[in-house]
């Protein structure tokens, strides 16, 4: 959520006054993430708001990320939910771009997880995951496995000899394993930490769904568990593992067969992550207040979820 396109007060609030909000207060950047504009937007009735400014997407590809926000805050799964302007719309035109206004969740993100935290974060997605069943718009995974292997091959000119093999061992590892028949439908695809709002110790929402696609289920539990049940050592804490894969089994039951190819997903999110922030590094965009991360802590991540592709297997429910 990086500040790449500047705003000035009078084109906010004729941006505002589309929708019945009330007049605008105060505002700032937000400089977290890196891949869209985002703003606090305060609104002197009181309202609290995030703007976003879609940096990489046309209006018509928003349709699929806004509808789906709404279509899941209405199903209740706790998330973000767009703001409709006056005419019933929740995309809009600011800068010559697409932006949202979005109802600001209560809280912060966390940086320490707990077994609680975990559950619950497994039980949202669980909900997210049933809920989207019913969700009548479809994208493919832009950084899905195509896009993986064309990154991988950008970003190694700029790996030491040795990352270069291990990387070409798990893109081909992964290219052979990856089309695997297991339940597939619409996905976050980025719920770290900072994509999770907490008001104290209960979950208020789930934030950021720029990322969100169809595609394998388990994927994107995968995408969570490397995240948020994660050690200093860069590998899993079974118990928080085993307390999100029950929560979530509570509203998307696991199906038998899924066990299989866990490991492979856990791989195959962290080999995502890894790429991503390679290329970032490498091959930045230009931002007023960017904010990197650092690609180490996935290349860590991956080379444990390899070393010990077996023992997490039977970190399952």
């Amino acid at each position: 959520m990086s500040v790449y396109t500047t705003i000035e007060q009078a084109e906010l609030e004729d941006f505002l006054s589309n929708y019945d909000v009330g007049e605008l207060a105060d505002f700032e950047g937000i400089t977290e993430g890196i891949e869209n504009t985002n703003y606090f937007v305060n609104t002197q009735s009181g309202g609290r708001f995030v703007l976003t400014i879609f940096e990489k997407h046309d209006f018509e590809e928003m349709q699929y990320y806004i509808g789906l926000m709404h279509h899941l805050a209405d199903h209740q799964v706790p998330s973000a939910d767009p703001v409709a302007d006056s005419s019933g719309n929740y995309l809009r035109v600011l800068k010559d771009k697409p932006a949202a206004l979005v109802y600001r969740l209560n809280g912060g993100s966390i940086r320490e997880t707990s077994v609680s935290h975990c559950a619950q974060i497994g039980a949202a997605m669980g909900k997210m995951h049933s809920a989207g069943r019913s969700y009548d718009r479809h994208q493919p995974n832009p950084r899905g496995p195509a896009w993986c292997i064309s990154t991988a091959a950008k970003v190694q000119s700029k790996l030491s000899e040795e990352d270069v093999e291990f990387l070409k061992t798990e893109v081909a590892y992964q290219k052979a394993n990856r089309g695997a028949d297991i339940p597939r439908g619409v996905i976050h695809a980025d719920l770290f930490r900072d994509n999770a709002l907490w008001d104290g110790d209960k979950l208020s929402g789930i934030i950021d769904f720029y990322y969100a696609c169809d595609d394998v289920l388990l994927y994107d539990v995968a995408v969570l568990v490397n995240d948020w049940c994660n050690n200093s050592d860069a590998g899993l804490d079974k118990e928080k593992v085993i307390a999100t894969l029950q929560a979530y089994n509570q509203y998307r039951p696991f199906e038998e067969h899924e066990q299989q190819y866990w490991p492979t997903m856990l791989r195959a999110g962290a080999l995502r992550f890894w790429l991503s922030r390679l290329h970032d590094k490498y091959f930045p965009r230009e931002g007023e207040l960017v904010h990197m991360k650092n690609p180490d802590e996935f290349r860590a991540i991956i080379r444990d979820r390899a070393a010990n592709h077996n023992t997490y297997r039977d970190y399952w429910v």
